[in-house]
This record gives structure tokens, C-alpha cells and sequence, in this order.
């Protein structure tokens, strides 16, 4: 195959120049050896193990799945407990319930868990799969081959087709473009929808173009390259990379121009070849992700919480031990003396005692609480899956919960970090109206993709003024961009755009569909196909290109001078209005009615650009040529001097017209983050998009408001930053971190670097905190995670969502508390990597303030009623033994202990957890203030806990006081036969029972069928299982001798069936009139609603004062933006890219490339017929037929 260059050693210590140039524009270096780590032998085998292209977002496999799934359950201080418990009863005579009665539970609830994460652990391998097996064709055998991803390994030479990802991190070889440049999308990276370019080296371009991309002919062709890269190690810089290419003697050296990330797919160019450097886990992309946060399960914060209560009651129960330990030592010592309890009062001691009453309390905490989550959370899900108004049909996706662990925190959110491109855009630019002359054409309210207008056309048939404007206008957008044409097959005097901005293309296309077509480029000319409204003729017009003047962030604008058929020189401009405003000629008559129709154009959310144009001496252009020429080739600060000779010319212009283009929203945005807004949520939008393009979309989704004050940091320095974080905290002054300010923040990307640096991270985090809105612009996917972990780690007790629909957001997505993914265009590694997946963005409105809130009350009230069952009936041991002189005795028989939780008690958690709820869904979705009792927990916390706590230490009390009254005689029979204390602990038993199911049922804010099944049903359970286990032994079991007769002598007693009656009336009435009382007087938000539900009074909920938005307040205006920021300048282009699009645009030449191109396109579209094999996409989801509504659940 290939050999290595013997010299290649020495040559990788060369710094010499390459004997061939790269390409225009390059901006290479060789790279220091000391900085490489690893040497790739192209299309041959390595001398180095590197990983393989396999990537996985599963938890487990084999060989961990045991190890961490036992360490994540017994992090749960409920399971490391019962461990001990079960450990302790294996001790001989120390248990008074037996050996098994703690183990067999805990082993069935631990089963059950296991079940759990390996159901929820396969479906995330079924995504890895999905991917991982998609295949791409590479060099096997001098021959490309359909391979599966994971088995691509470095120094493979990959083949990549249009509109396909690339596989892994590639160094561009070769492309079917001239020049060896390629475009490709990186939104799935940095959330850009803007091409980029990327350059092959002069040398291995036409290396492996020789074949001129002929499929056919490729087994004939030598594709055994002798060469190798020398590159840095894997690390997740996207936007750098360091390497040498040694070939043929030759040390070249490699840049980020040649690097195609995995991820990253390509456009406008039929096909590239690379090689392989980094793989796997290797790759840039993966190399973004947290690493490490997908091995520990995620915890919600109500596990949290209960977590800590479960050490207080542990603390509480390690109390009651020794009160019991100390009243059997104190009562021994008063009765040594009784010689017929001698022998076991000497064998006795504190400890034994202390263990004893450690195993007989134990239940106080609940062992079926955990089994009983994970099932209920479990119907959650499924809940969340069948919900038929979270179905996209247009996908054909149904709503997924991933994992079941974190559905409370959906009812908690706090924080909302989104991305902002395929998040809450459909990447989609549609060029909608313009001003010409003072009038507006084109329509906004149509779903059409291209522009809509019927007025244009007649205006330019006539001979007006305004037809005039109207075909200057059309002209530049037909003439003013750096757009390459490519051949339409079809219809050669249509082609198609390849467009480094989907802006520019909008607009191109626009102008053409008004049948000024941009048609062709040659070197230093482009070619328009006019139509001549008049005659309806088309006629193709040459105008010269003098010169590009590019496009960047700091001038926000482009021009281009020609020089028309009739010999005038025209320069035509485009760009924010804030620039072309600056440079028009003095008297622009339309200039205040432009104003005031992109102002119009900015209340609806479109990206505007102002055009303009002027005619130029040519003594004054030749002039100003020359002073271009020397500053192109000036050696230090070239950028700047010609962006300040740029300016020389651009001006004096006139006022054409203005553009208004549509960042297509996904369906429902600005409703729901409107929604989410109301709810308390403080939403930031974190996004690789330039800062005019994000602030565009802010006031497009509503997140900023066109009376909202709008601060930047956007300084280059760290004490940049410091002092703009300094002024804007004092401009807050005691508003300083509170939620009521009616302020928007926006932070690029450099200055988060330094606001998140330990020196003013935390004043930086306290005044983002007290903004409505952040939007953080130009962020890597680290920064990303940063900012949420930054949020994190200083609020610890609030709970942060992140969304988003690509691979760059994976990071934030694994470092929130809850991760939620779009199935969108972007692929699927955000999906893989979160834990709720949606196909739109609107559908996280339901999700939180429906599904997210619902789940919170009902968990909070099934972890609270699991710890006032076991305690109402396990603290009566602790009574019992008050009672029983602390001698250790059970009051119940030892099977009905472990039966309680398992059986007659465990239908009340389920029906809460999974049916009970406060208000409807259509009443949450309408009145997002509902959700903030979740962001307060106020229905689980340290005092409500414990107020449960204490209702079920009284209600324990009552019901023994009562049974212990009743059986204090203890023979109750006609027969003068004695009770025994079983009957009495059966007894109690019943009337707890009766209890707490019927606490369930007072706790209960809606009765469904279900609700009477599962209450009623388990008070019957109750009572068939008692005579049925009173007279089995000892004809089927060989235990339960000490029930025997139980339920003849307790159904035989008047007593008993009148306390069946009284005790829980009596129990319960200090419930029933606390809950009247908070009604009546202190009602909650949700009290008033579902009290006005039942009466169907609409109006007095709108004048409720917690559902009215917070007053704004007021602040200075001082260097602050308000209103104007809506006209953001619609331009994404590249910067600084590969190749420059001013050279690119001068140096094209479409008619000397269109037959090759045909043939290309011909010949690739049959390749990829019959032999190509496209790769394997990920099957479309089939229709979830049980997808119902379940509204009423």
C-alpha cells in the first residue's frame, strides 16, 4: 500500500516553504513539531492503536452495568439502610420480625430498578447503533466501498457526497470544486447556518483529482498516496488545528482550512475526498461533550431532598432506639428480683436491646418508596410518550422521555438555556417584503417559502419614477453579493446559488424570481438575465467586476463596483441601516419613509438591510484604486487599512430601498417562551450566531421586547469586561439580583471567556441573574456548559434545563439538571444526549407547565404519604413498647408488617402519583403562573415534610390510645376467652389501614374511578386477607401459628366494629378542618383555581394579582439600546475564512466550469444509483398508535 517517506522524520523538523504554493488566500504555517503527537499514514496501516470510530452515549455495558447500577441505588441512603437492615436480621435472635422481611423487599425493589435503567440503557444503545452503522464510502483495495462508520479507521481515504455528514475528523484531499475548495454546514457544531469554506492543498488536489471525480474509473486509478500527517493530539478546539503533510520530500504545512469535523456536513459540492485523523472518541465533536456525565445517572432534586430528610430520620429513629434501649435497661434493673424472667434478663444487655429495636422501628423509613417511584415515574413517561398534542405529524415524532428519574424537575425549572439555530429557527431565510421608493411590496402572512408579491411586476411594465427604483433596486441584489452560480440541468438560465450566507441567497433568489437572475461569473465579470417587463424579453446583461469589498462584523457591510454595458462605474452597497444611513449623499427624499417602514419591518421580527448605490467618476475611482492596491499589500494591519480605504469609496450614495427577510421561527415559539417567561423561568439563549443576528431573533421569539433596555458586554480584555460588569451592577443598585428587571443582557463569546473568569465570575453571574433575558453570542459548545455549570454551582437549589437540536449542544445538554433534545435536522447526538426529546420547541410549553408540574405535585405527595403510612403504623411499635415495659415484642404478626407496604397499602401511592391532579392541562397551559409553587417547592420541602411527619405521629397516637382503651380489659367475648396480643395489634392494624387510605383520598385533588379502585379496594384487600391467612396454618403454610383465630375473635367483637367507625372520623377531623380552614382562609393559587374551575368563573381568574406580570421598572437609558435593535442587519457570512469571498467572487468563472459541473452532476447521480449506495439513514419513527390525548389523566 503506502509507503512512509524514510526521510519523513527529518523533513518533520523542516520549516522550509513548500515547493508549491497553497492556495489563494492561504494563510498557513508549518507547525512546530514539539506540539504533535501523532503521526497518520495515509490509506495504509498505522504504527500507533488509536480509538475507533465507534460513539456511544449509553451508561453501561456488560461488564459496568452491576458495579454502577448497585453504587448509583445505594447512594440512595433508603437502599444502604434497608442493606443494613437485612444484614442485622441475619443475626441470630436479634430480629423479633424474622430474616427475610426486609431482604426479600429490597432485593424485589432493586430488581425492579435494574429493569428500569437497562429498559431506558437499550433504547440509548438503539440510537448509538443508528448512527454508528450509517455508512460512508471508503478506499479498501484501491476501490471505494460502502463501510459502516465504526469500522472507519484513521488514515482511511473517505469519500463524502453533497448533503452528507462527515464520518469522522478529515483532512480535505480533494474536491470536485476548483481550487479544492469545498463548502460545508457547521451547524451542528457552532449552531451556523452560514456555509464556510474549506481549501485542499494545491499538492494532494490535484493528486486526486486526476480521475476528475469519474466513479467509474476509480478502480483504475492509484489512489496509494505516499504520504503521512504529523497533527497535534485530539483535543475540543473546533476552530484550530495544527498539522504537516510530508509528501514527496516536502514538510506543507495544514491549517483548520483543511478540517472537516465529524458532524459537519457538506454542501454545494458534489463530493470530497479525505483522510481520517481523529475518530471516535477523538473527534472534536465528542471531544465537546462533558466528559464522565453520562456515567452517573442524574438525580432530581427532590431525590435530593428526600436524600437529606432520610439522614434526619435516620438521626430520629437512632433516637427512639436508644430512648427504647435505655427504658428496657432502666426496667431490668428494677426487676432483678423476678426469678422467672432471670435467665433471660442476664442474656440481655443495652445493645443487644438497641439492635432489637433498631430492626422492630426500622420501617419508619419506606421501604416500597423507591419501587413505588420508579413505577409511578415509569406511567409518566408513558404519559408524556401518548400525549398526542407533543406529536409532530409532519415527522411523524412523538414526545420521549429517555429517563424517568428527572420528571419532578420538569416541574421546577428555573432555568432555560436554549440554542438558538434548528432550537427555535428552522434555519430557514425567506426574503418576505422590501421598500422601494417609498412603497412596500411583498406579503408577510403566507407560509410560502419564496417570496409573494403581485404589484412588483406591473410596477416595472411601466414608465414611473417607481419602476425606475424598482429596477435599480432588483440590480444590486442581482449584482451585489458574493453568490457562485451552479448549472441547473434543467434549466440552464435558472441555476442554482452556492451561497456562504443563507441571507445572500434569500436574496438572489428573491431578485431572480422577479426574473433578474444572477446567471453566470467569469474572471472579473458577471452576467445578468434580465427580463424587460415591457416586451416580456429576456436579455443576458455584462457588467464588469471591478472589485469586492468584503463583508465583516466591523464594517456590517459589502459592496461591489462595475462598470456597466454604458460605461458607467457604479458602486452598489447592502448593510445595516445604521452604516448605509452614515454614508448617504445629503437630501435622500425616502430616506424618513424607509425609516419608518424597516421600523415596521423590525415589529415583525425580520432581518433588515438598507441598499444603496452611486455612480463614480472615473478619475476618482483610478484615484481611490491605487490607494486600495497599496493597502491590500500592506504587511501589518492589512484588515484594517483596507476596511479604512473601503470607506473612501462607500459614500455619498443613494438611498434605494430596504430588505426585510424572515428568520423562519419554528411554529409557536413566541407564544411559548412568552409562556415560559410568565411561568418565572428566566430563559437564556445560548448560540454561535453573531450578536446582531441573535438580538434579531430575540425580538422575534419575544424574548426581548421593544421597550426593553438592552445591555452589551462585548469588550475584547478581561478589564474590558470587569468594567462593564461594575457599571451595569451600579446602574442596578439595589435591584441587584431580583427578578423584576426589565433588562436584557447579550455577551459574545470572547468576553464570556473572561466574564467567566474566577476573578469577576461571581459578579458577573449576579447581574446576569438579575436580567429578564440573557443571550450569550459567538459561544463555543464548552462555554456553553460553562455558563449553565457557572448558574449551577452558585444555585444550588435551583433546577436548570438545557435544549437543543445539535452535537454542539450536547455539553450544555449533559450539564443541566434536565436535558432536552430536538429530533430536528441536525442529527441526532442532542437527542442521544438528553433525557426528554421533542420535535418542536413549542411542545416544551406542555411539557413543563403540564406534564413537569403534574409530576411534581404528585411525587411530592407520594414521597409524603410513603412516610406517613410507614410511620402511623410503625411508630405504634414504639407505643406498643412504652406499653410493654420495652421488652422488644412486636405489636404485629410478622407477615402483615411486610404485606403493609406490599399489598393493602400500595395502590393510595400509585393513584396519586399517577392520576391525581390540581387543574386541568388546558387551565396550565393558559395560566403559566400556576407553575411557580415547583420553582418555590412549596408542596415538598423542609416544612412540609415535617408537618407531615408530626401528622403521623399524632394520628399514631390516637389510634393506639383508642385501640389500647378498648382492649384494656382485654377480654371482650361472651366466652370469657382472652384477646391476646395479636388480636390487639390486629385491631390497630385495621383501623391504620382504614386511615391512611382514607388520608389518600383526603389528600386527593381529583376522584376518578380509579381513586375509588385503589382506596376502597385496598381496605377490602384488608379484610379478605384476614380470615383467609387467620385459618391456613397449618394446612398450606408452615408459619403464621400465632394468627390463628384472629379473625374470629376480632370480627366477633362489637368493639371492634364500632372503633371501625370512630377511630377514623376521629383521626381525620383535625385534617378535614385544617384543610377547610387553609380554603377558606389562606387559599393558595392553585386553591382559587380549582375552586373557580368549579365554577366556571374565568373572569376572576384574570384578575387574580399572582397571574398579572410583574411592573417594569425603570432605569437609565445611558448606553443602552432600546427599539432599534430590532433592525439587525440580515448578513452571516464567513469571515476570515479559508478563502476570502471577494476572491472567490473575482476569480470564479461559471462558463468554463459548466460542462464539467454537468458532467459531474450526471454521472455522480448515477453512481449514486447503481453503485454508490447512500448512507444508511436513521429510520423514520412509525406513528405511536396509542398516542392519545391524556388530558384527563
Amino acid at each position: 500500500m503506502v509507503t512512509v517517506p524514510t526521510n519523513s522524520s527529518s523533513s518533520a523538523t523542516s520549516t522550509a516553504e513548500p515547493l508549491t504554493k497553497p492556495l489563494l488566500g492561504e494563510r498557513q504555517r508549518t507547525a512546530p513539531m514539539a506540539s504533535l503527537s501523532r503521526t497518520v499514514l495515509i490509506n495504509s496501516a498505522q504504527q500507533g492503536k488509536f480509538k475507533t470510530n465507534v460513539v456511544r452515549t449509553t451508561k453501561y455495558n456488560v461488564l459496568s452495568f452491576l458495579p454502577l447500577f448497585l453504587f448509583e441505588s445505594f447512594r440512595r441512603y433508603s437502599n444502604a439502610f434497608f442493606a443494613f437492615i437485612a444484614a442485622l436480621q441475619q443475626i441470630p435472635d436479634v430480629s423479633p420480625t424474622g430474616r427475610w422481611t426486609t431482604l426479600v423487599p429490597l432485593t424485589f425493589i432493586l430488581f425492579v430498578s435494574a429493569c428500569k435503567e437497562i429498559f431506558e440503557d437499550f433504547k440509548r444503545r438503539i440510537s448509538d447503533n443508528d448512527v454508528n452503522n450509517r455508512t460512508a464510502l471508503v478506499m479498501r483495495n484501491n476501490e471505494f466501498t460502502p463501510v459502516r462508520w465504526r469500522l472507519i479507521r484513521v488514515g482511511d481515504i473517505v469519500k463524502v457526497h453533497s448533503n452528507e455528514e462527515f464520518p469522522a475528523d478529515l483532512i480535505l484531499l480533494s474536491s470536485s470544486e476548483p481550487q479544492g475548495i469545498c463548502y460545508i454546514e457547521t451547524a451542528n457544531l457552532d449552531g451556523e447556518t452560514s456555509l464556510k469554506t474549506r481549501s485542499a492543498l494545491e499538492q494532494t488536489h490535484t493528486f486526486f483529482s486526476r480521475n476528475d471525480g469519474h466513479s467509474s474509473a476509480e478502480a483504475a486509478v492509484d489512489f496509494n498516496i505516499a504520504a503521512s500527517i504529523e497533527c497535534e493530539a485530539p483535543n475540543r478546539l473546533l476552530h484550530e488545528f495544527t498539522g504537516n503533510l510530508n509528501y514527496n520530500g516536502q514538510t506543507i504545512p495544514l491549517n483548520a482550512d483543511q478540517l472537516l469535523l465529524r458532524g459537519a456536513r457538506l454542501k454545494n459540492s458534489e463530493w470530497i475526498y479525505g483522510v481520517a485523523v481523529y475518530t471516535g472518541d477523538d473527534s472534536k465533536l465528542v471531544q465537546n461533550s462533558k466528559k464522565g456525565a453520562m456515567l452517573l445517572l442524574k438525580r432530581s432534586q427532590m431525590d435530593e431532598v428526600a436524600n437529606r430528610q432520610i439522614i434526619i430520620m435516620f438521626i430520629l429513629l437512632v433516637v427512639v432506639c436508644i430512648i427504647s434501649g435505655s427504658g428496657n435497661a432502666i426496667w431490668r434493673t428494677y426487676h432483678t428480683s423476678d426469678w422467672y424472667i432471670k435467665p433471660m434478663l442476664e442474656s440481655q444487655n443495652f445493645g443487644f436491646s438497641f439492635l432489637t429495636f433498631f430492626i422492630l422501628y426500622n420501617n419508619l423509613i419506606p421501604i416500597s418508596l423507591q419501587v413505588t417511584l420508579e413505577m409511578v415515574r415509569f406511567f409518566q413517561t408513558l404519559f408524556i410518550a401518548w400525549d398526542y398534542d407533543m406529536y409532530d405529524p409532519i415527522s411523524d415524532t412523538p414526545a420521549v422521555a429517555r429517563t424517568s428519574n428527572l420528571n419532578e424537575d420538569l416541574g421546577q425549572i428555573k432555568f432555560v438555556f436554549s440554542d438558538k439555530t434548528g432550537t427555535i429557527t428552522e434555519n430557514k431565510m425567506i426574503f418576505r417584503q422590501c421598500s422601494i421608493g417609498g412603497a412596500v411590496f411583498g406579503t408577510v402572512n403566507v407560509k410560502s417559502d419564496q417570496y409573494v408579491d403581485s404589484n412588483m411586476g406591473e410596477t416595472l411594465a411601466t414608465d414611473t419614477p417607481l419602476a425606475k427604483a424598482v429596477n435599480d433596486f432588483l440590480l444590486v441584489l442581482a449584482l451585489c453579493h458574493t453568490v457562485v452560480p451552479e448549472v441547473n440541468p434543467k434549466d440552464a438560465d435558472r441555476p442554482f446559488y452556492l451561497a456562504s450566507s443563507p441571507d445572500e441567497a434569500a436574496l438572489v433568489s428573491a431578485a431572480a424570481q422577479m426574473d433578474y437572475i444572477f446567471l453566470k461569473r467569469n474572471p472579473n465579470k458577471v452576467t445578468a438575465h434580465i427580463k424587460n417587463w415591457k416586451t416580456k424579453q429576456f436579455q443576458n446583461v455584462d457588467y464588469e467586476l471591478l472589485d469586492v469589498l468584503d463583508f465583516d462584523s466591523d464594517r456590517k457591510r459589502m459592496s461591489v463596483i462595475v462598470r456597466a454595458p454604458t460605461g458607467q462605474i457604479l458602486l452598489l452597497c447592502k448593510g445595516a441601516d445604521t452604516v448605509i444611513c452614515d454614508r448617504l449623499a445629503p437630501n435622500q427624499p425616502l430616506l424618513d419613509v424607509t425609516m419608518q417602514h424597516l421600523e415596521d419591518f423590525a415589529k415583525l421580527g425580520l432581518r433588515t438591510l438598507c441598499v444603496g448605490s452611486a455612480e463614480l467618476a472615473p478619475d476618482v475611482y483610478a484615484a481611490w484604486k491605487e490607494k486600495y492596491t497599496e493597502a491590500s499589500k500592506a504587511m501589518e494591519k492589512r484588515k484594517e487599512k483596507v476596511s479604512e480605504v473601503s470607506s473612501l469609496i462607500e459614500k455619498d450614495l443613494k438611498l434605494l430601498g430596504a430588505t426585510a427577510i424572515e428568520d423562519r421561527l419554528q411554529e409557536g415559539v413566541p407564544e411559548c417562551i412568552a409562556k415560559l417567561l410568565d411561568a418565572g423561568m428566566r430563559v437564556w439563549v445560548l448560540t454561535g450566531d453573531k450578536v446582531e443576528t441573535a438580538i434579531n431573533i430575540g425580538y422575534s421569539c419575544s424574548l426581548l421586547k421593544q421597550d426593553m433596555p438592552i445591555w452589551r458586554i462585548t469588550s475584547p480584555t478581561l478589564q474590558g469586561v470587569e468594567n462593564d460588569v461594575k457599571k451595569f451592577r451600579h446602574e442596578l443598585g439595589d435591584s441587584l439580583k431580583k427578578e423584576n428587571n426589565h433588562i436584557g443582557l447579550v455577551i459574545d463569546g470572547k468576553a464570556l471567556s473572561f466574564a467567566l473568569d474566577p476573578t469577576i465570575r461571581k459578579h458577573f453571574l449576579e447581574l446576569a441573574i438579575s436580567m429578564k433575558s440573557v443571550l450569550c453570542c459567538r459561544v463555543s459548545p464548552m462555554q456553553k456548559a460553562d455558563v449553565v455549570q457557572l448558574v449551577r454551582s452558585d444555585n444550588p437549589k435551583v433546577v436548570t434545563l438545557a435544549i437543543g437540536d445539535g452535537a454542539n449542544d450536547v455539553a450544555m445538554i449533559q450539564t443541566a439538571h434536565v436535558g432536552v433534545g430536538i429530533s430536528g435536522k441536525e442529527g441526532l447526538q442532542a437527542v442521544c444526549a438528553s433525557d426528554y426529546a421533542i420535535s418542536q420547541f413549542r411542545f416544551l410549553q406542555k411539557l413543563l407547565l403540564v406534564h413537569g408540574a403534574w409530576s411534581y405535585e404528585r411525587i411530592a405527595k407520594l414521597i409524603l404519604y410513603c412516610y406517613h403510612k410507614n410511620i402511623t403504623l410503625y411508630i405504634m411499635q414504639f407505643y406498643y413498647a412504652i406499653a410493654s415495659s420495652f421488652s422488644g415484642q412486636t405489636m404485629f404478626e410478622r407477615w402483615t408488617i411486610g404485606l403493609y407496604n406490599l399489598a393493602f397499602t400500595a395502590a393510595p401511592p400509585f393513584i396519586l402519583g399517577i392520576f391525581d391532579r390540581s387543574t386541568s392541562d388546558s387551565t396550565r397551559m393558559e395560566y403559566p403562573a400556576l407553575y411557580q409553587p415547583g420553582q418555590t417547592g412549596a408542596f415538598f420541602n423542609f416544612r412540609v415534610f415535617w408537618r407531615w411527619i408530626a401528622t403521623a405521629l399524632f394520628h399514631a397516637a390516637i389510634i393506639f390510645a383508642f385501640t389500647y382503651f378498648m382492649f384494656t380489659h382485654e377480654t371482650l367475648w361472651s366466652d370469657g376467652l382472652n384477646s391476646g396480643g395479636f388480636v390487639f395489634g390486629a385491631a390497630a392494624y385495621t383501623y391504620v389501614i382504614m386511615v391512611v387510605c382514607l388520608k389518600a383520598g383526603l389528600e386527593m385533588n381529583s376522584w376518578t374511578s380509579a381513586s375509588h379502585i385503589g382506596i376502597w379496594g385496598s381496605i377490602l384487600s384488608w379484610f379478605i386477607f384476614l380470615p383467609i391467612y387467620a385459618n391456613l396454618w397449618p394446612h398450606l403454610l408452615n408459619f403464621g401459628e400465632d394468627f390463628v383465630g384472629v379473625d374470629r375473635a376480632l370480627f366477633g367483637s362489637w368493639l371492634f366494629w364500632f372503633g371501625l367507625l370512630l377511630v377514623p372520623v376521629v383521626t381525620l377531623i383535625f385534617d378535614i378542618c385544617y384543610k377547610i380552614y387553609i380554603n377558606l382562609f389562606h387559599p393558595s393559587v392553585v386553591d382559587r383555581v380549582r375552586q373557580i374551575e368549579r365554577q366556571k368563573k374565568q373572569k376572576s381568574l384574570q384578575n387574580m394579582k399572582e397571574l398579572q406580570p410583574h411592573p417594569h421598572d425603570n432605569f437609565p437609558l445611558a448606553d443602552v439600546e432600546i427599539g432599534s435593535p430590532g433592525r439587525g442587519y440580515a448578513f452571516s457570512q464567513e469571515e476570515n475564512g479559508a478563502i476570502s469571498q471577494s476572491t472567490l467572487a473575482m476569480h470564479e468563472d461559471t462558463e468554463a466550469h459548466y460542462q464539467e459541473r454537468l458532467a459531474r452532476r450526471s454521472r455522480e447521480s448515477l453512481v449514486s444509483f447503481s453503485k454508490r449506495g447512500s448512507p444508511r439513514s436513521l429510520p423514520t419513527p412509525r406513528r405511536n398508535k396509542s398516542a392519545l390525548k391524556v388530558k384527563n389523566l
